[in-house]
């Protein structure tokens, strides 16, 4: 049997894991010993299983965990209000105006706490109650606010980002400027969407209490936490001041000195908040660990190198190439969830787009906004079901029907990006 026919058994054998919900970790560092193993033998595999924790445990991956204490903080402390009152005045006075600061809640909090999940839940409990008592439609309500909350994973300080630049070695630091960009134009689209549909549909959206000029600034003025969160942390790291680890103890403890200073950060709070990011953390690096294997016994088996060969032989155009890829991701994201997904396709896809001449600082983003779409796609879209757990009175299909005219705005921005690639990499060239 041929190394390459052992890789793709791998991958035939790791989806049917996962799809049995066996861990993504455990599934991953199985398949990526047993078939090591069966290519060069397992004294080699279990040689290079064991050198896998100091090579991920480093300096990098420090960013990890303190992003994800920073985020776990902001939530303690209370700042998703904060941040829905400045949304909901900014909004004020629109029909459907609640939907729209759902969406910029999300963008928002998500630039804090990055993590999809834990956006979508936080959100949810603030403004889904508020939306269900001011008569929105059970879809557009929970269509806006599941699709809002993707966005923490494109918006720095996204954990998305952090694993595949661990992955495929890459610069976090021109992943974050390179996603900031599309994570704005997304969220534009997204704020589109939801004005066409009340547009359309002026019964599913009630008009909007107008609101003071006085009372705007006021609420806007809330923002200063989150300014001064980005902007030391993120803005730091833009500026060339921070790398992206130093930028994520700096974010980290601005929250804490934060949520003190505000009184609104008990410090029982911070030590669950503590709990919260070593668990956390932990599950990470054994996911970590788990892809780092599969990908040796990918690159060992020679997956990569074959597919680049078929490239060449069929004399494929680049764009084909990317379309089919795109295609994969867009159905596997309706079965695998978005970690399993990019840490088990960047070793096999991304020697192929860097052969075909795109820059992986692009691909990498280009996964994300396609992860994005599978965060929302049934029959696995977590987002929809994280939102089902805080608002168990609407019924899964009808969240699912809520975030169809959104998937249109991720749609879009993959071809976007596809067209004018510089859309994220404009950015990169200039910081970096």
């Amino acid at each position: 049997m041929s190394s390459q026919i052992i890789g793709l058994l791998g991958f035939v054998v790791i989806t049917f894991m996962v799809l049995m919900r066996i861990p993504i970790a455990i599934s991953l560092s199985l398949v990526g010993v047993a078939g090591y193993a069966l290519v060069n033998g397992l004294p080699q595999a279990l040689l290079k299983l064991g050198d896998i924790p100091l090579e991920i445990i480093n300096y990098d991956f420090i960013v990890l965990p303190l992003f994800i204490l920073m985020g776990s903080v902001c939530l303690r402390a209370g700042m998703a209000n904060d941040i829905f009152a400045v949304a909901n005045a900014v909004f004020a006075g629109r029909r459907g105006s609640l939907a729209l600061a759902s969406i910029g809640t999300s963008a928002v909090f998500g630039s804090v706490s990055g993590s999809s999940l834990a956006t979508v839940s936080t959100v949810a409990k603030v403004i889904m109650p508020q939306m269900k008592s001011a008569g929105y439609s059970q879809s557009f309500a929970s269509g806006s606010t599941a699709s809002g909350s993707s966005l923490a994973v494109l918006i720095p300080p996204s954990v998305i980002l952090v694993i595949y630049a661990l992955i495929a070695e890459e610069s976090l630091g021109k992943l974050y400027a390179a996603a900031l960009l599309p994570a704005l134009l997304l969220c534009l689209l997204y704020i589109l969407v939801a004005v066409l549909w009340v547009k359309l549909k002026p019964d599913s959206a009630p008009l909007g209490r107008t609101m003071p000029l006085k009372n705007r600034l006021k609420e806007i003025a809330k923002i200063w936490k989150i300014g001064l969160l980005f902007g030391g942390a993120i803005g730091g790291i833009y500026s060339g001041l921070f790398s992206p680890t130093e930028g994520a103890a700096v974010g980290a403890m601005l929250a804490i000195l934060i949520g003190f200073a505000t009184r609104a950060l008990s410090m029982r709070n911070l030590v669950q908040a503590c709990h919260e990011t070593v668990e956390t953390t932990a599950t990470l690096l054994f996911i970590v660990m788990g892809a780092t294997m599969f990908a040796y016994f990918v690159i060992q088996a020679g997956l990569p190198s074959a597919f680049i060969d078929i490239v060449r032989q069929y004399r494929l155009e680049p764009w084909q190439v990317m379309v089919a890829i795109i295609v994969f991701f867009i159905i596997g994201g309706c079965f695998l969830d978005s970690i399993g997904m990019i840490l088990m396709t960047v070793p096999v896809f991304l020697p192929i787009v860097v052969s075909l001449g795109y820059d992986p600082v692009w691909f990498g983003i280009l996964q994300v906004v396609l992860i994005e779409i599978g965060l929302l796609t049934p029959p696995v879209g977590m987002n929809c079901f994280v939102l089902r757990a805080q608002a168990p009175d609407i019924p899964i299909p009808t969240i699912f029907r809520g975030v169809l005219p959104f998937i249109a705005a991720n749609a879009a921005l993959v071809a976007i990006l596809m067209l004018y690639p510089d859309l994220a990499l404009y950015l990169p060239r200039l910081l970096f």
